[in-house]
């Protein structure tokens, strides 16, 4: 490929420019498809229609988003293995790959030839990989500084001349401390080495990732699903891809990541969506919670379900024109029992159990020397006297009123829970008052989890291609089952921070959690290096490490800028108001992260004094950049500055004092340029010696 004379900036301008009317004219040309001649029915039209409607969306120009933000300049041109793409792309030719510009999404020209290279393809690797000690045949990397999807500047690395020294990049740097208004951004542009193995693993194997706050895990995970997407697309739109997060307000702050990326097919969903059963009408103690959030509740459910079967006490006698065929009772008992032991699904056994009582009524009859066939059996199993034995040996359970069942009458919790819950925590799980119904019943989330179970016990649950977990620390262990039957014959990415988890029933440790999820095998990673959070701030959350997760490797912060860090002593909410002042005087966005009971009272502060703020989840914008968080909700979220109301108030918030300083943690680390703490009673002893500024 030739390079034209003149400015650098200049020549990467143009090619920016040539590289836009490109992906226009690869959307115009999707748009333009004519498919009246190539389908067969409207079902086929609809369908190619759907599809090329999401092509065109995926073909989608952000103006506001660079096309691509780097280049690599290879000594020697890659072989033709680099060069070939997602499944079924075809490779492009050699000469084009000498100089590559690497971007969200490829480009190509009307020729075919690429202006654009996708960021995973494996030629774009060396742009996360390449370093002075390990080059991969690149001469040169080059990265864009942009504004406002304009390119504004560009910083070269001279891999292959070991003359000129290591450096940091200034524009890596840049983009990693830019301010956020708005939703969670992809980090395409700033993948490191350790963050890029981890999205680039195969789709067979499951990862988990630890990674205290700012290490990226959210971002890494959340890429890892465009990457695989992109090599293995024709089999993960089979298969489906789903993305787990605790709450709403988190799912909304990351769903924009994939589409700038080129992928819309995506589910998110929380738990809660997952086993929404039935709706949620109650809360329970902690106690109550983590005895149901208990793996041990599988075994309880199980014996109850398969209780309901019972072995035949008499024969089965089917009649069929003059002639009667009878089935013995010890040929009945026989059959059930080897339905039980091939341990197959309760509702799946139902199913066989007729079949199997027809099989032996045909055998018979064959026996006698008439000739029957499938159409024969399946109505000798629709007999009513086979019904009958059926209904009475291995009944239809719901599973919503084998768990209300459960929860409601003690006799029935202790005879299936003997010897697996002891006396205490059977009454911590059954209900003061007994519902009448499935519909009147207060459910709480635990209660609909263990629904999820039992649905499961009775009929297999649909399982995806591939599930990637966020937050998974809070996941109770029956929580991890309920997402591990969403991926029984796929693989999953699970990503945590075990410092963080904030319920009664947090991971203790990720082979646990990986054993309850069905993904023993999963290899663990660490993510130690901080992007995110300035080292100020780290190195004092950090302090409550080791009275939350002793032995847990501290997030070392690799930002140059130590960023703003302040402990304010205030005298009340007027005070925490002007600490908001403060900050929204800086660019980007502020958070007020305070205990959930204390978010009322500030809210009134702000709206006296006439500050506009937003909820979480909620869209900031240039007009309105302050958002109040209650500290429950702020797990994922992120802001440019931080004022960090009242950590004692926090803290006692929590049901234990463990939990409360994990929340405390939590909190303390959801800023990416300064952070405030405001205080009137004193900070709770595990932060203490720490100077106010």
């Amino acid at each position: 490929m030739s390079t034209p004379v003149g400015d650098p900036l200049s020549r990467e301008r143009s090619h920016l420019a040539s590289s836009r009317s490109a992906l226009r004219a690869m959307r115009e040309d999707v748009e333009a498809l004519d498919i009246s001649d190539v389908t067969a029915n409207w079902v086929n039209a609809e369908v190619l229609a759907r599809q090329i409607g999401e092509r065109v969306k995926a073909l989608a120009d952000l103006s506001d988003t660079p096309l691509f933000f780097g280049r690599l300049d290879y000594l020697h041109t890659p072989g033709a293995d680099q060069a070939e793409g997602a499944e079924g792309e075809r490779p492009q030719p050699e000469a084009a790959y000498q100089t590559l510009h690497i971007g969200r999404r490829h480009v190509h020209d009307a020729d075919g030839d690429p202006m654009v290279i996708d960021w995973r393809a494996p030629v774009s690797q060396p742009f996360y990989r390449a370093s002075k000690k390990d080059p991969l045949d690149i001469a040169l990397r080059r990265r864009f500084g942009y504004t406002r999807g304009d390119i504004t500047a560009y910083e070269d690395e001279h891999l292959s001349d070991p003359a000129e020294a290591a450096k940091t990049s200034r524009l890596l740097q840049q983009e990693i401390e830019r301010p956020r208004v708005g939703p969670m951004r992809d980090i395409v542009a700033t993948i490191q080495p350790e963050q890029d193995e981890i999205v680039r693993s195969g789709l067979s194997g499951s990862v988990c990732v630890q990674g205290g706050p700012g290490t990226g895990k959210t971002a890494v995970g959340l890429h890892r699903v465009a990457y695989l997407l992109y090599a293995h697309r024709e089999r993960l739109a089979r298969t489906g891809t789903l993305v787990i997060g605790p709450n709403r307000s988190f799912l909304h702050y990351i769903e924009q990541v994939l589409p700038a990326l080129g992928e819309l097919s995506v589910q998110q969903a929380t738990v809660e969506d997952l086993v929404a059963h039935v709706e949620i009408k109650g809360t329970d103690d902690a106690t109550a919670a983590v005895v149901k959030g208990d793996a041990r509740m599988a075994r309880v459910l199980r014996g109850a379900l398969y209780a309901h079967v019972t072995l035949p006490t008499e024969p089965v006698v089917v009649v069929r024109g003059s002639r009667r065929w009878r089935v013995a009772q010890y040929e009945l008992e026989d059959i059930v029992r080897e339905l039980l032991d091939r341990d197959i699904r309760y509702g799946a056994a139902r199913e066989a159990l007729p079949q199997r009582i027809a099989h032996t009524v045909l055998v018979q009859m064959e026996r006698s020397g008439e000739a029957p066939d499938d159409r024969v059996q399946d109505a000798v199993a629709r007999n009513s006297a086979v019904k009958a034995a059926v209904k009475a040996v291995w009944p239809a359970v719901d599973p919503a009123k084998l768990v209300l069942r459960l929860l409601s009458d003690a006799d029935f919790l202790a005879e299936h829970a003997e010897g697996i819950l002891d006396e205490d925590e059977q009454k911590a799980v059954l209900w003061a008052k007994p519902a009448r119904s499935v519909k009147s019943a207060k459910w709480a989330t635990a209660d609909a989890v263990l629904i999820d179970e039992a649905t499961d016990l009775i009929q297999r649950t649909h399982s995806l291609g591939h599930v990637v977990l966020d937050e998974a620390q809070d996941l109770s262990p029956m929580q991890y089952r309920a997402v591990g039957r969403r991926c029984t014959t796929g693989s999953a990415t699970v990503l945590g921070d075990l410092a963080q988890g904030t319920t009664p029933w947090a991971t203790r440790g990720w082979q646990e959690a990986l054993t309850h999820l069905g993904k023993q095998d999963a290899v663990v990673e660490e993510l130690t290096a901080g992007f995110r959070v300035p080292t100020d701030v780290i190195t004092y959350a950090s302090r409550l490490l080791p009275h939350i997760a002793p032995g847990l490797t501290p997030v070392m912060s690799i930002r140059e800028n130590p960023g703003h860090f302040e402990v304010r002593p205030v005298s009340g909410t007027t005070d925490v108001v002007t600490a908001c002042r403060d900050l929204l005087g800086n660019e980007g966005s502020t958070g007020l992260i305070a205990a959930d009971a204390r978010v009322p009272e500030l809210a009134r502060a702000l709206a006296e004094a006439g500050i506009p703020y937003l909820g979480p989840g909620e869209e900031t914008t240039q007009e309105t950049r302050l958002t109040l968080v209650p500290a429950s909700l702020a797990k994922g979220l992120e802001y440019d500055y931080v004022v960090l109301d009242e950590p004692r108030a926090l803290v006692d918030g929590e049901p234990d004092e463990r939990t409360g300083l994990r929340r405390l943690y939590v909190a303390l680390t959801r800023a990416v340029s300064g952070l405030i703490v405001t205080h009137a009673a004193p900070l709770p002893p595990q932060l203490a010696s720490t100077p106010s500024r």
